[in-house]
């Protein structure tokens, strides 16, 4: 099992809507500048920066620098984690709701 304390970080990095928007463009779009992420975003340049660095510190997205530019980009174990670590928990509240629906039909 991931663990919870494992994938705590994750889950607060990814509890944040704006946060989730930028994982959803990366996941989407590819690799994109810090410029790019923040157009039709709705919110200032730093404010898109502090969530980026908030994403990776939790493992999610990295920066790798091409030329003079800052590409941004999803790191996919990470998220790997975090789906391993939910089909973990749905697998164990399936469980516990059959536990239940027997119990109850007895």
């Amino acid at each position: 099992m991931v663990g919870p304390h494992s994938s705590a970080p994750l889950f607060a990095a990814l509890g944040d809507p704006h946060r989730l928007r930028i994982v959803g463009r990366l996941s989407h779009r590819g690799p994109q500048s810090l410029a790019r992420l923040t157009e039709g975003s709705g919110i200032s340049r730093q404010a898109i920066s502090k969530h980026v660095r908030v994403l990776e510190r939790a493992g999610i997205v990295r920066g790798t620098r091409r030329g003079r530019e800052r590409l941004l980009e999803l790191e996919p174990p990470r998220l790997r984690d975090a789906r391993r670590f939910l089909a973990e928990v749905s697998v164990e509240w399936d469980r516990r709701l059959d536990r239940l629906r027997r119990l109850v039909e007895e």
